[in-house]
């Protein structure tokens, strides 16, 4: 197998976006961090940050460890893994954890910065915090396309001459995969659990009991605060998308290896095709984070519409792109296959504007929770739940039309169910799921400029900055919990098409595990045929995966019940974490005298304690379970089982994260909506009760909600993992 000039672009790709992550970070440090005050606040924040990650990633360390040895054991003693699967989960694992790592350094360089910077204007604030979140798209991208092509480049030199070598490299890559997920799960509820008690405990004693503004720094828990936004929404979420970025990547590389099988110089071209996008996509997020720019006096539409220019000017070039790569390439039907990208395009938009309406408080939702809000707390939860219920229409239903219009394209129209229209339809699904994904490196900026933007208001209000600066920090700070909201739904979305193709990457890798122990199946001719010779239809008659079959009904139950159970315990954590903030936030106003006058220093570090040891007690259960419930019910109720499991995780999961993301940045910016003066501003009634629904929200949108799409993906994963402990055991 030789491997073609045209993929060397993906590491040059690479390389190129790692050294304009550099180039943005700095051109950051090189901008004043102002006044010595706001140097002692980055200060604290930073050393917060950093001293959590640094347990975050002992503890972590040692769940590798442990689960690599056991991949060991099953590789070189049981004889049914592929022995280069440890070396793969664990590289997934380190780079998904430096991604997140390098974002939340710069995040914590840029906050004192960005408002320092909106001392002089709007845009000298947008801009460094922009580009600083851009700093983290890049850095996702850059490494996730370095690990791929690094795997791929030597995996083809291991096995070349080998009949299955692109099938054999491409589910050996997928492991990968599988610790980026492992890793983005703990960096996500870990993260999760601790902004959420900081933030929940400073909001419910500080606003509400002492009535003192968000970010006073006579509340001790607001230190807490301010690193909470960089551990859980930059670490966690560059972890989270750069295991989404890959995902999507490696499980549509595995389907173009099975759907062109047949034809071995288009096979290689299939599996190269969708890294290929994602390179030309990391060039075209560059052009697109140059575009975004802002005037002074904009309005929350105005600052909307500056960094959409940037997003949608780059989807629109990939897609023109795509068509010309594909057609380069010689693929068949690189027509349809180009117009199953645009798909995955189209619906990233579809969803992204369904949430911004959803979720600003621009539009009347958020605007109608405000108003809740003069009648009390409760009717303010009830509207925003019931908001976040119907807000998921538009995204289930854009979903659904992506799944069917990508998978149509990709198989020329073709609506039987032929083996070769089955494998060609999900390859163009899996391909559109790289579509929406393939300018990672400018949507996930928008996304990481939200906490940047949210840490740059507090600084301002503990350094007591002018009001005219508070106002331009309160600015940037609620078009970051829209971009935020958006980005939650671009990642599920993203999460929904790869989780299905990871379902037919499953399907490939139980092929590859009965094929290693010699099994044969009978097809539907009731041929005794090898498992590789099997096709889909074959394999599902086998394995008599129907809704009749009660083993796939029950284990769609338990997936179901699993995004459910998931969120439970991600709430219940919080809810426990949240409780002690509270005693010891009411403990210092009570025993510590002067405070609330000014006079005396709030005890902030005795709040970050509480949130990291709640944060890494926290988040070992639910991740670990997260592991074990696929494992589990393979062994018990087998591939049948599985596929039920997977599938019912995919639908209710799916579903759920809308839910909880959409309802979480409604409640977040309908607060936000009254502190600019509606509905009684700041102090009001109304402010108090939306206060209430924003802490409820609070982990929904940043704790459980986010951490569903790294659930529905990682069940995928470990299925595919341990496909050969499934098998030994049916």
């Amino acid at each position: 197998m030789t491997i073609p000039f045209a993929f060397w672009f993906v590491p040059i790709a690479s390389v190129v976006a790692l050294a304009m992550a550099w180039f943005f970070f700095r051109s950051m440090m090189g901008s004043d961090e102002g006044t010595p005050r706001m140097r002692e606040i980055a200060g604290h924040v930073r050393r917060g940050a950093m001293a959590y990650l640094k347990q975050q990633y002992k503890v972590v360390g040692i769940v590798f460890v442990v689960l690599a040895i056991i991949f060991s054991v099953m590789a070189y003693v049981l004889h049914w893994q592929n022995p280069w699967v440890p070396f793969a989960f664990l590289t997934g694992g380190f780079f998904s954890g430096l991604a997140g790592f390098f974002g939340m350094k710069t995040a914590t360089y840029a906050s004192a910065r960005t408002a320092n910077a909106a001392r002089k204007s709007m845009d000298a604030g947008l801009k460094i915090a922009f580009r600083s979140g851009a700093v983290m798209g890049l850095t996702v991208v850059g490494l996730g396309l370095l690990d791929i092509a690094g795997w791929f480049f030597a995996l083809s030199f291991v096995y070349h001459g080998d009949q299955m070598a692109l099938i054999t490299i491409t589910t050996t890559m997928l492991t990968f995969g599988m610790g980026a997920s492992t890793q983005a799960l703990f960096a996500r509820v870990g993260g999760g659990i601790y902004t959420k008690a900081a933030d929940v405990g400073a909001d419910i004693v500080g606003k509400v009991e002492a009535d003192i503004p968000e970010d006073d720094p006579r509340n001790p828990a607001t230190i807490a605060d301010n690193v909470g936004d960089n551990v859980g929404d930059v670490a966690g979420m560059g972890a989270d998308l750069y295991e989404s970025y890959c995902g999507s990547i490696l499980s549509t590389a595995a389907l173009g290896a099975t759907a062109f099988a047949m034809v071995p110089d288009m096979q290689l071209r299939a599996v190269i095709a969708p890294m290929l996008i994602a390179a030309v996509g990391v060039f075209l997020s560059i052009f697109g984070i140059y575009l975004v720019r802002t005037k002074e006096g904009a309005t929350m539409k105005d600052l909307l519409r500056s960094l959409s220019l940037g997003t949608n000017v780059s989807a629109v070039l990939i897609a023109a792109a795509t068509f010309a790569i594909l057609y380069l390439l010689e693929i068949d039907n690189w027509l349809g296959l180009s117009f199953s990208v645009i798909t995955g395009l189209t619906a990233g938009v579809i969803i992204g504007q369904a949430t911004e309406y959803y979720t600003s408080h621009s539009y009347k939702p958020t605007q109608k929770i405000s108003e809740a809000g003069l009648t009390g707390s409760a009717t303010v939860i009830i509207k925003g739940i019931g908001t976040g219920m119907i807000s998921t229409c538009i995204p289930v239903v854009t979903i659904g039309v992506a799944i069917m219009l990508s998978y149509l394209c990709a198989n020329g129209f073709n609506t039987d169910m032929s083996a070769e229209a089955l494998s060609k339809g999900l390859y163009g699904i899996g391909i559109a799921a790289v579509g929406m994904l393939s300018t990672l490196g400018i949507t996930l900026a928008t996304d990481a400029y939200g906490p940047i933007a949210d840490n740059a208001g507090g600084n301002a209000e503990m350094s007591e900055l002018g009001e005219e600066v508070r106002h331009r920090t309160d600015a940037l700070d609620a078009l970051g919990n829209t971009t935020a909201a958006t980005g939650k739904g671009f990642a599920i979305g993203s999460a929904a098409l790869t989780a299905l193709a990871l379902l037919a990457s499953y399907i490939e890798e139980v092929k590859i595990a009965m094929e290693r122990t010699g099994m044969q199946l009978t097809n539907l001719k009731g041929e005794v045929i090898n498992a590789a010779q099997a096709t889909i239809p074959d394999f599902m008659n086998y394995f008599q995966v129907t809704l009749m079959n009660p083993k796939v009904l029950v284990g769609a139950f338990i997936g179901g019940m699993a995004a459910f159970l998931f969120c439970g315990l991600t709430m219940e954590a919080v809810g426990r974490a949240a409780q002690k903030m509270v005693e010891e936030v009411r403990r210092q106003f009570r025993e510590i005298k002067g405070i609330l006058e000014g006079k005396a220093t709030p005890d902030y570090g005795s709040c970050v304690e509480i949130s990291t040891r709640a944060a890494q007690h926290e988040m070992i259960f639910p991740s670990l379970l997260a592991i074990a419930i696929p494992i589990v019910v393979g062994c018990v109720l087998g591939v049948a089982g599985v596929l039920g499991l997977l599938v019912g995780g995919l639908t209710c999961g799916f579903t759920l994260a809308v839910f909880m993301a959409n309802a979480g940045g409604a409640w977040d910016n309908a607060k936000k909506n009254v502190e600019e003066g509606n509905f009684g501003g700041k102090g009001s009634f109304a402010h108090k009760a939306t206060i209430v629904g924003d802490t409820v929200g609070d982990p929904f949108k940043d704790t459980s909600g986010p951490s569903l799409n790294i659930l529905i993906k990682l069940m995928s994963m470990v299925s595919i993992v341990m496909a050969g402990l499934t098998i030994a055991l049916a």
